[in-house]
C-alpha cells in the first residue's frame, strides 16, 4: 500500500467533521434532513426530535460551520437543508485516515 500521512489541512478538516458528528442529537438532525423533502426551520426540527429549541439551533451551527448543513433565508425564517456533497465525501475521510485510498473529496 502507497498510502501517505494526510496533511494538516485535511487532518483539520476531517476532525471537525468527525466532531460534529459525535453527537447522537446532530445525527439525529442530520438524519432527518437527508429524509425531508424540503428544507426545514428550527421550529420543525425541534417538533420531529422532541429537543429544545436552544439545543437544536447550537447543533445546526456546529453542524453548518463543518459544511453538512446548508442554511438559507426565506423572510424572516431560517431554513436548513442537508449539504449532501459535503456529507457524501465523509467516508472518504474516514478511508484517508484509515489511510486506504480514498475518493477525491
Amino acid at each position: 500500500m502507497n498510502a501517505r500521512p494526510i496533511d494538516r489541512r485535511a487532518a483539520e478538516s476531517y476532525a471537525t467533521w468527525f466532531k460534529a458528528l459525535s453527537d447522537r442529537t446532530r445525527v439525529r438532525i442530520l438524519n432527518l434532513l437527508a429524509l425531508a423533502a424540503e428544507p426545514m426551520s428550527v421550529g420543525e426540527i425541534v417538533n420531529r426530535l422532541s429537543v429544545g429549541q436552544s439545543t437544536v439551533s447550537h447543533h445546526l451551527k456546529l453542524l453548518a460551520d463543518a459544511r453538512f448543513v446548508r442554511r438559507e433565508r426565506r423572510g424572516t425564517s431560517m431554513l436548513y437543508s442537508i449539504n449532501v456533497a459535503c456529507v457524501a465525501c465523509f467516508p472518504s475521510a474516514a478511508d484517508a485516515v484509515m489511510g486506504r485510498p480514498a475518493a477525491s473529496v
